[in-house]
């Protein structure tokens, strides 16, 4: 239905803010000074923003963990989206690679060009803003910032929300005395104790994905599986999960431990992992055709391993629309905090920068 609803006539009126060079040369681009921030807009309602594109560059190797991308909606204080700004694109680590999903894509050059279409109402005003929290300048921060301008929106329009999350490492249990079988097999976990958690809130709203990053943190030549948990989803309260899956790989739509490289509308693998499941791994999976909507509250979660015996380092973004804006119970981890391991590390091995 999206391509037949072009030919439907609109009332509304596209508005654009841009980072281009106000003294009309070719200097499209602003630095963010350490610590700094930077205001990609500030929009007068009622509106939608329709489309968000960020490349950014900077000597930083972290510079997509250490930067963020920060959006309050109408006059709450709080913030609405809270996320590194590479995770909020689709990828983590401070990753970037070529990508398509329907709500999120990174273009070439190599996944630097990112692009955001989830729709965000906002009924009296929008603020965007970048904090580079880096200890060195971000040096070239380029972006379009693209909404419509309408005379009043749906009661029933919701308020976009986005958060990062960081488990590091995650709790497990010790493998020695174990066969492997054992360890990545058993156990009993029928009720989500202490699984991983993408998004614990109340109030009331539709849970419409998630980005989840893996860092494989288990040392074996044996199979080094990270994603047998399965995952579990609580919707208003309920003692035990209302949706309950049969593993991570299913809930991501893939199948039997996957290590190829896929990037489709509503699900995706953009990073694959090495050798025996080995290195980083980052997956998406958007619910477009099956939002999950909550009254009162919804809880989020995957377990880190069957039954959580494994300890890798996990990490995500969940996007979600809610009834009032801004995001009063969840912590937010700091710039410090969110800097990932590099690519090769391996518990016992000097862990270098």
């Amino acid at each position: 239905m999206v391509l037949e609803q072009l030919s439907r006539l609109r009332n509304a009126r596209r508005r654009r803010e841009s980072s281009f060079d106000r003294s009309g040369g070719n200097a499209d681009f602003v630095v963010v000074p350490p610590g700094g921030r930077h205001c990609l807009g500030e929009l007068q309602g009622p509106g939608i923003l329709r489309h968000l594109w960020i490349t950014a560059l900077g000597d930083d190797p972290h510079l997509l963990r250490r930067a963020s991308l920060r959006v309050y909606w109408d006059d709450s204080e709080l913030p609405s989206v809270d996320v590194p700004l590479g995770d909020f694109f689709g990828v983590g680590f401070g990753e970037t690679v070529n990508f398509a999903s329907l709500p999120l894509q990174m273009c070439p050059q190599d996944g630097k060009g990112m692009n955001c279409f989830f729709p965000m109402p906002f009924r009296r005003r929008a603020r965007l803003e970048l904090w580079n929290e880096s200890p060195l300048p971000l040096a070239h921060l380029f972006y379009y910032v693209d909404w419509e301008a309408h005379e009043a929106l749906d009661v029933e329009q919701g308020y976009f929300h986005a958060w990062f999350q960081r488990r590091n490492p995650c709790p497990g249990i010790d493998d020695a005395g174990l066969s492997n079988w054992d360890f990545q097999m058993e156990g009993l976990n029928p009720r989500g104790e202490d699984n991983y958690v993408v998004l614990d809130v109340e109030g009331r709203g539709h849970y419409v994905g998630c980005v989840l990053n893996v860092h494989n943190l288990r040392v074996t030549d044996q199979n080094n599986w990270y994603g047998e948990g399965d995952d579990m989803i609580f919707i208003d309260g309920d003692d035990k999960p209302t949706l309950h899956g049969t593993g991570t790989e299913d809930y991501f739509n893939t199948a039997w431990g996957p290590r190829q490289f896929h990037a489709g509308p509503y699900a995706g693998l953009t990073l694959p992992g090495g050798l025996n499941y080995s290195g980083r791994i980052s997956m998406y999976r958007f619910h477009i055709e099956d939002p999950i909507m909550f009254d009162r509250s919804l809880k989020v979660s995957l377990e880190h391993g069957h039954a959580n015996r494994r300890s890798d380092d996990w990490s995500s973004v969940a996007y979600w629309y809610a009834e009032k804006p801004g995001v009063p119970n969840l912590e937010r981890v700091e710039a410090d905090q969110r800097i990932p391991y590099p690519a090769d590390y391996r518990p016992g091995l000097p862990c270098v920068e």
